[in-house]
């Protein structure tokens, strides 16, 4: 892998062409480390995500007590301490870029009689944590965070935790998560009441390892998921699938380069996640699945893109969750529709890595497409196959340290008239370090 500059420039080129693999799906990565950390024994683990967001959660659990290696085959292999068993770490918890690290390990930790002190960059020092104190403070675990409930922030755990019935506010799978590993260890039933589905893997994983976890659906959708805890999970040995947010990638790169065509391999179709890849078939693109098995208890398939015209769409609110990560690149793919694509219900998106509705509304009205930011969405008018762009020299879009921004973009450039310049493509190691690679590799397959 070579190492990612910062100012890139991403041009116009030959049709893409070949058969890729992305990295390991983010979220099951961490939750592996995690549960394995929390299992008696060892885990082994495949196919892990090795980026930035993923290692500061395998140091972490070092840090908090787990023996975790990677040995020279790709395998990590795991001996966890057991639930009820993490220790005091030594220093603070540097989780780096890495949100779903943090709201994750506050919630193991909150059930623990360990005092941490979690500590990050610059974007997630921006990020609130209130969605989660909120729940695992009801649970007894004490906080003190910087002004607006951000980082730097240090928790006290409490033993026993008091078991709650949380019915979350917000459709978030890292509140939910935080929640049910919060439950591991508290006495009794610890309960979620989630009204929109969200990314499933927590609940999957609990299972596979071993603890005693229900889900009852009710005739309108909500989900009511419950954990006994002090449970005694159960080493385990785990293959990771290919990320879906990273596979959005190179997939919306062929649909909307002319003559491209490309397979991703080993992709995760968790149906909680798969809701760009069904917006963007409704939009006409020509995205085939195939090869669909399944992989460690996850659904996995290899995914076919070919270029495409594509339609503009009113995306349902109710997908969001399944798709919230793959927006940017979806709006990308909207800039390059015929139409109008309209979106809504995104609010979430305004307090992730970067408030990523204003910086793709502002990065899009920067290559030419027609744009509205509304509160919750945008509305995007597609240049219906004219490139994007068009001034005289290739515009800066400004990614603000958001690696979903950067990637997002640098696919826009592929389809611009004079490419453009992403100010800083270094963030993209949190999620994907092999991108720049990858997508060169693409192009000269042509």
């Amino acid at each position: 892998m070579t190492d990612i500059a910062r100012n890139m420039l991403f041009e116009p080129g030959a049709p893409l062409r070949g058969t890729v693999s992305v990295p390991g799906d983010k979220s099951i990565s961490h939750r592996s480390l995690m549960l394995s950390a929390l299992a008696v024994g060892e885990s082994r683990v495949s196919g892990l995500l090795e980026g930035e967001d993923v290692l500061a959660t395998a140091a972490a659990m070092r840090a908090l007590g787990a023996s975790i290696e990677r040995t020279d085959d790709g395998i990590w292999h795991i001996h966890g301490v057991g639930v009820g068993s993490l220790v005091q770490p030594g220093t603070a918890l540097d989780m780096g870029n890495s949100g779903t690290s943090t709201r994750l390990l506050m919630g193991l930790l909150a059930s623990h009689a360990v005092t941490a002190t979690f500590v990050g960059d610059a974007s997630l020092s921006k990020r609130p944590m209130g969605r989660v104190t909120t729940p695992l403070g009801l649970m007894g675990a004490a906080f003190m965070t910087a002004p607006g409930g951000r980082l730097p922030l240090t928790m006290r755990g409490l033993v026993p935790a008091v078991p709650i019935e949380y019915r979350l506010p917000v459709a978030s799978a890292q509140v939910k998560s935080a929640v049910l590993l919060a439950g591991l260890n508290a006495p009794g039933i610890t309960r979620v009441i989630e009204p929109i589905p969200t990314r499933d893997h927590s609940e999957r994983m609990l299972k596979g390892f071993g603890a005693e976890l229900t889900v009852e659906t009710e005739a309108d959708g909500t989900r009511i998921i419950s954990i006994r805890g002090e449970a005694d999970l159960k080493p385990q040995t785990l293959t990771v699938p290919g990320d879906p947010s990273s596979a959005a990638f190179p997939i919306v790169a062929a649909l909307i380069t002319p003559g491209s065509e490309v397979t991703v391999t080993n992709v995760g179709m968790n149906p909680t996640r798969t809701g760009l890849f069904r917006m963007l078939q409704a939009m006409g693109a020509d995205l085939t699945i195939t090869n669909a098995r399944e992989v460690g208890g996850e659904p996995v398939a290899d995914l076919v893109a070919r270029h495409s015209v594509l339609t503009g769409i009113d995306v349902p609110a109710d997908v969001a969750p399944s798709m919230i990560d793959e927006f940017p690149i979806f709006f990308v793919a909207a800039a390059c529709a015929q139409g109008v694509t309209r979106t809504s219900g995104l609010d979430e998106l305004r307090v992730k890595e970067s408030d990523r509705l204003a910086l793709m509304a502002r990065g899009l009205a920067r290559i030419g497409v027609s744009v509205e930011e509304l509160e919750d969405g945008l509305v995007i008018t597609g240049r219906g196959g004219d490139p994007l762009g068009g001034g005289n020299s290739p515009p800066t879009i400004a990614a603000e340290l958001d690696h979903r921004i950067a990637m997002s973009f640098a696919i826009a450039g592929l389809n611009t008239r004079g490419g453009l310049i992403i100010d800083d493509m270094s963030p993209v190691a949190t999620s994907f370090p092999g991108f720049v690679d990858m997508m060169a590799s693409l192009k000269g397959g042509a």
